[in-house]
């Protein structure tokens, strides 16, 4: 009983912050499931609700404090790069891209940075961002649970789920270098993409664009 509840805790302390490489024991948390050492629903909850909380917190900060998180993401090329990359996307396809942007390996950075920064509506980003984490967790853990089921053998099952997020990861890995290089080479050519129209912003919700205002 000790061991499954710091399992739920170091689950949730390790998904919480970003840039934590926790992967492994999310597969690991999904093959005890499947051997009835932990509760699946309640490993999902805390996973699921545990990266909510942090995506709403980074979001929180760059909305309060968006002249400087905004300094901060335009001081070197590529955070300028994934800053701008990642707002014309949020105002052209809203909810949708924030739940996709998730999926990147530094989206969970750039995703509530960006959205604080451009005073994205708070309901909206939490919706966008619910469903991101619902199925984030719900495949990390899923990598586990359903690799012990089929294999039967734990150090299978985990080795298996392991092998998968680290090429989802690194699938992820290459489309965003290729889409922050044409960023780059695009802004050392002296071209500005047209920036598509925003989304509705909340009354009284500053409407100057995420470089302009630096």
């Amino acid at each position: 009983m000790d061991g499954t509840l710091a399992l739920y805790g170091l689950l949730a302390l390790t998904t919480l912050p970003p840039l934590v490489p926790n992967s492994g024991l999310l597969v690991s948390a999904g093959v005890l499931a499947s051997e009835g050492h932990a509760v699946l629903p309640l490993v999902l909850a805390i996973v699921a609700g545990s990266a909510l909380l942090g995506d709403l917190l980074m979001y929180l900060v760059a909305r309060r404090f968006g002249g400087p998180v905004r300094a901060w993401m335009l001081r070197r090329p590529r955070r300028r790069a994934a800053l701008e990359w990642t707002a014309r996307r949020v105002r052209r396809h809203g909810v949708p891209f924030v739940i996709a942007v998730r999926f990147l390996p530094s989206g969970r950075i750039a995703g509530p940075l960006t959205c604080g920064v451009l005073r994205y509506p708070v309901r909206r980003y939490l919706v966008g961002a619910g469903l991101a984490e619902s199925l984030w967790a719900a495949y990390s853990v899923g990598l586990g649970y359903l690799g012990s089921a089929a294999a039967g053998n734990r150090l299978y099952a985990a080795a298996i789920g392991i092998g998968v997020s680290v090429l989802v990861a690194a699938a992820g890995t290459v489309v965003e270098w290729g889409t922050r290089r044409r960023a780059l080479r695009a802004r050392a050519a002296g071209r500005t993409p047209g920036e598509p129209p925003r989304p509705d912003c909340e009354e009284g919700d500053d409407q100057a664009s995420p470089t302009a205002a630096a």
